[in-house]
């Protein structure tokens, strides 16, 4: 209960759910909602240029538990990451669950059902959508625009090789605390290749190390397999190659696996093993 990442409590306040389990002035109820941006920013403290410590997609929960100046106060749903949010970005959550999520690794909400009306967001793989209307090839996303449907899955629709939804990222730009096609960190893309194939990951590097526990020896790396830096990660491509956000390239890239051990280690990042999830 001590890692507040994770943690919906401060010595003022704390979600009621916690009360007997940490000490607060005062216990209070989450009010759920949801983020009505193709992405959401949550900062670490309640003001613009803040450090990104999380990022909500379209269509995901946020619990939140303070409003303060145009700023709330939370915890994202999704991976339990506790933070600030503003609040333009969130609506009242609906009683009705999302039932499709964008498959593509990014599509375009248009204005209307067609593709000459201009586009009003661009949402990132993994995004949730609530569907209303649908007319012709495209499903009414709300705040989202209209969707091409091929573009959409079913919720419980699976991929079955997170590498091969890693390799979508190719390219996109490094962003900490990023989780979108439009800009993520290294535990954001293996975060995203493992839960669009139906698997639970948490948010941070130390935290998935954690988690994923079974070893593997250098010699008997396969696809899919993790690779682990203090502060950083990948995933195997194959025996040989990887695929990881980095600062190096400032985007996420592939490479050699030996070389990225050699260049790492040189810049004083302790290696921790392999793991397979």
């Amino acid at each position: 209960m001590s890692d507040r990442r994770t943690l919906l409590a401060r010595p003022d306040l704390a979600d009621c759910r916690l009360e007997g389990l940490v000490r607060a002035d005062r216990f209070a109820e989450v009010k759920a909602m949801r983020c009505i941006h193709p992405t959401a920013g949550v900062l670490e403290a309640p003001e613009d240029g803040s450090r990104q410590e999380d990022e909500l997609l379209f269509g995901e929960g946020f619990d939140v538990l303070e409003t303060r100046d145009g700023w709330l106060w939370g915890q994202a749903r999704r991976d339990g990451y506790v933070g600030f949010v503003r609040a333009e970005a969130l609506s009242g959550q609906t009683d009705e669950p999302p039932t499709l999520r964008v498959g593509a690794v990014r599509t375009c909400g248009f204005r209307a059902p067609d593709l000459k009306s201009g586009v009003v967001a661009q949402l990132s793989i993994g995004s949730l959508i609530r569907p209303g209307e649908r007319r012709d090839r495209f499903v009414d996303a709300g705040e989202g625009g209209w969707i091409f449907a091929a573009h959409l899955q079913g919720v419980g629709a699976f991929e079955t090789d997170p590498a091969s939804v890693a390799e979508l990222f190719l390219g996109a730009p490094y962003v900490w605390g990023g989780r979108s096609s439009l800009g993520l960190d290294c535990s954001g893309l293996v975060q995203q290749a493992l839960m669009a194939t139906g698997r639970a990951c948490p948010r941070d590097t130390d935290q998935q190390f954690a988690v994923f526990e079974q070893p593997v020896e250098r010699g008997a790396l396969t696809r899919g397999d993790l690779v682990f830096w203090k502060g950083h990660m990948g995933m195997m491509l194959d025996a040989d190659r990887m695929i990881h956000a980095n600062a190096h390239h400032m985007a996420v890239a592939i490479e050699p696996v030996d070389e990225a051990l050699v260049r790492i280690e040189k810049a004083g990042v302790p290696f921790l093993g392999f793991r397979r999830p």
